[in-house]
């Protein structure tokens, strides 16, 4: 009964999707809804791109192990981000009318620079996209009792996504975003309410927390404990600033003013309601402790789903997996949209140069497809791996290659396209480096790679001017 009703949302979905489908009549509202989105669903769908498989299953199983210390890179940075996005860069990018993140690349810096970065964020998107699907394929298997097994509950779960995002782009993502956030947020607080009372009141659920000492969050006062604390704040919330799912959002905004207040509304919104999760994960730990300890032992993002199946009636089920579906399918169609619209702006129109706006309508189309079949494949051969790992490798690229040249392009009038070329080169080179060598267990890869974008900004601003890009545009963009 309670997978048919979850096939049944499924399709709820695909039909609201599919109906504001509708709108779309050029690539521009496919990629950006045609800049039409108001305030309330800027915020919505901000926070639904954060509030994904990982905040649900992953923060609390890190939570758990290492206490709120365990969970700085999210909800900490990924909500910080939000933050600054708001602050700092989306009235920057908003006045600048542009489709994607990478044609201020090119803008900025020329052609060369734009291909790289969009490379960058592409690959980005395939871990994080692939954690939604991992955990989709989770929800099946559980909801089965293992009749349907993980790779084809991911099969079930894409299908679902695609059947929407594939013909409505940013419409139908935004649109079912907002509804989905309302399941969520209304599920998500009425399970803590009943998990509150199964447990023995709140005060309980916090006092255990206290006692295990899990608010625990600044590092041991050492250099390494702290470097690597420092390290993992900054992965998302600087490292997710450079995607364009995040851009989308700003630009889809039908003002400055809802495209600069959005995603900070969203990424406070984030950050406070990502303890719901965790606070019903220790719940669990004094409704059912022996199951509790046991999965914390074994895989502690199965805490959440044992704790509804089995200790909470049958209403509160549909609430959880209707809230943790919701949660999965609005972060999974965003991220399957985003990068596909990057391919098909910023290095195939590159090839097709005169095609229409119908051509390219349809190639973002086709890529969107593409990309989920690829996501598809690397989720199912990546099983096993931690969603919150999945998730936070994904930002690492982004973080080493492409925010310096974001950030020093808006706010550094003598930032060149040689800096950015250095930047880029530079940062993905030594984060490769430490990341696979055993540099990486002393200092943070994902630091080092930055410090090493940073030189290569200054050194290739500031030397000799060896590589140049006349298409590039520098000056007029700095300080908009």
């Amino acid at each position: 009964m309670l997978l048919t009703l979850v096939m049944v949302y499924l399709l709820v979905t695909i039909a609201i999707g599919l109906m504001a489908a509708k709108r779309v009549q050029n690539s521009a509202d496919f990629a950006i809804a045609g800049r039409h989105l108001p305030m309330a669903m800027i915020v919505t769908t901000t926070f639904a791109t954060w509030f994904g498989s990982e905040t649900v299953l992953g923060i609390p199983a890190k939570f758990v192990n290492g206490g709120l210390h365990g969970v700085v890179e999210d909800p900490f940075g990924a909500g910080f981000c939000l933050i600054l996005v708001g602050l700092f860069f989306a009235g920057k990018l908003y006045r600048m009318t542009l489709l994607t993140i990478s044609d201020y690349y090119r803008e900025r810096y020329g052609r060369s620079v734009e291909v790289a970065c969009s490379l960058i964020i592409m690959v980005s998107y395939l871990g994080w996209v692939s954690a939604q699907v991992s955990a989709l394929g989770l929800v099946f298997n559980v909801l089965s009792n293992d009749v349907i097994t993980i790779p084809v509950g991911m099969v079930i779960g894409v299908v679902s996504i695609l059947a929407y995002t594939l013909f409505g782009g940013m419409w139908s993502v935004a649109i079912t975003d907002f509804i989905q956030m309302i399941i969520l947020v209304v599920g998500l607080s009425i399970l803590a309410v009943f998990a509150a009372d199964q447990a023995g009141g709140a005060d309980k659920v916090v006092a255990l927390a206290i006692s295990q000492d899990m608010f625990k969050f600044w590092p041991e006062p050492n250099f390494k404990d702290m470097v690597f604390f420092f390290a993992a704040a900054i992965t998302i919330m600087f490292g997710s600033i450079p995607q364009q799912d995040v851009f989308q959002r700003v630009m889809s905004a039908n003002s400055v003013k809802a495209a600069t207040h959005g995603p900070v509304i969203g990424g406070i919104c984030y950050i406070l309601f990502a303890f719901v999760p965790m606070f019903l994960v220790v719940s669990a730990m004094l409704i059912m402790p022996q199951k509790a300890a046991a999965l914390i032992a074994e895989d502690p993002q199965k805490v959440l789903p044992t704790l509804v199946m089995e200790h909470m009636p049958f209403v509160m089920q549909v609430l959880f997996f209707g809230a943790l579906l919701s949660a999965i399918k609005s972060c999974a169609s965003a991220t399957l949209l985003a990068p596909s619209v990057t391919f098909t702006e910023n290095i195939w129109r590159q090839f097709h140069p005169h095609q229409s706006d119908k051509q390219e309508l349809r190639a973002m189309r086709g890529t969107v497809l593409v990309f989920s079949v690829l996501v598809l494949c690397y989720a199912i051969s990546m099983q096993g791996t931690s969603i919150y790992e999945m998730v936070s490798g994904a930002y690492q690229v982004t973080l080493v290659g492409a925010f310096v040249p974001l950030v020093f392009g808006l706010y550094w009038q003598r930032a060149t396209t040689q800096g950015a070329i250095f930047a880029i080169v530079l940062g993905l080179l030594t984060w490769g480096l430490f990341m696979f060598t055993p540099a990486g267990e002393e200092f943070p890869a994902q630091l080092a790679g930055v410090l090493a974008s940073l030189v290569g900004m200054f050194g290739g601003s500031l030397g000799p001017q060896a590589i140049r890009d006349t298409h590039a545009s520098h000056h007029p963009l700095v300080g908009t």
